[in-house]
């Protein structure tokens, strides 16, 4: 009891140090306006500006955290911090690159800072965790689903947009070989395309997987408002849709099912092909 107490007030200083400074911040903006101070634009109409020197991929970065960041305001934050990790790790790898291109190499900030490590290892129910990310809010899940799936294949594969890095533990042939934590070999040499289809492999049989509810809630977002559990059910079993074989979901522990990406892109086309019917 006493834990839970102390985390509740951690985390309502934690808010209220957050509100101080917002509020410090809006005065103090609000006041150099008024007075006859420039005005300056936020970050999006920045980045938005036929002129911004900001490419479309790290601009694409920029777009979903700040679409993030108003989704997830007043709230914790801790449960994406996992999931999302390539997208933040790209953000600030963007900002060294331009804060140097900008105004000078001196301004750097790579010198002061390494990649940080994680000292604990990623146990299957941690992996499971991060693949499905079940505990998410609904609206957070469809966020990011929603600004994803505007994205070209290159867009969301692009190193600026999320800064992917897979880690394979490596076992030293003799003393003295491997004693860098972390060792980069080229993306087009043997090793890595070896690795590379290894971990596409593994990856194909973790697609992130969705409620019946979940598929509602998309296709909703997409303007469907009519398209009901009832639909759904009939369209399923018109299309055999759980049949494994088809791709279009997965049976979890053996009782649950649960559906893929692919079947929503299906979901979505046909409330399409219905015209008005369903909006």
């Amino acid at each position: 009891m006493s834990h839970n107490i102390r985390r509740i007030g951690s985390i309502k200083n934690e808010l209220l140090k957050k509100s101080r400074e917002a509020t410090l911040a809006a005065v103090q903006i609000f006041d150099k306006t008024k007075n006859g101070a420039y005005k300056y634009w936020e970050l999006e109409r920045c980045i938005n500006f036929e002129s911004s020197p900001i490419d479309k991929h790290a601009a694409n970065n920029l777009r979903f955290l700040i679409g993030l960041r108003h989704e997830i305001e007043h709230q914790m934050t801790t449960r994406i911090d996992d999931l999302l990790s390539a997208r933040f790790q790209a953000c600030c790898l963007n900002y060294n690159i331009y804060v140097k291109e900008l105004f000078g190499d001196e301004m750097g900030i790579d010198r002061h800072l390494s990649f940080s490590l994680q000292f604990s290892t990623i146990e299957t129910e941690q992996k499971d965790m991060l693949s499905e990310h079940s505990e998410l809010p609904a609206h957070i899940q469809s966020y990011i689903q929603k600004f994803d799936n505007k994205l070209s294949e290159d867009e969301y594969a692009n190193q600026k947009y999320a800064y992917r890095i897979l880690f394979v533990p490596k076992t030293a042939n003799r003393k003295g070989q491997a004693d860098r934590v972390i060792e980069f070999v080229k993306s087009d040499s043997p090793l890595a395309e070896k690795t590379n289809i290894t971990y596409a492999m593994i990856k194909e049989t973790e697609k992130p997987k969705y409620l019946a509810s979940q598929i509602l809630e998309v296709v909703s977002k997409e303007g469907f408002i009519n398209f009901t559990m009832y639909q759904h059910t009939k369209l399923w079993q018109s299309l055999d849709g759980k049949n494994p074989g088809k791709g279009y979901g997965t049976m979890v522990a053996g009782k649950y099912w649960r559906w893929y990406d692919s079947w929503i892109k299906v979901v979505i086309s046909h409330c399409k092909s219905k015209g008005q019917e369903y909006r």
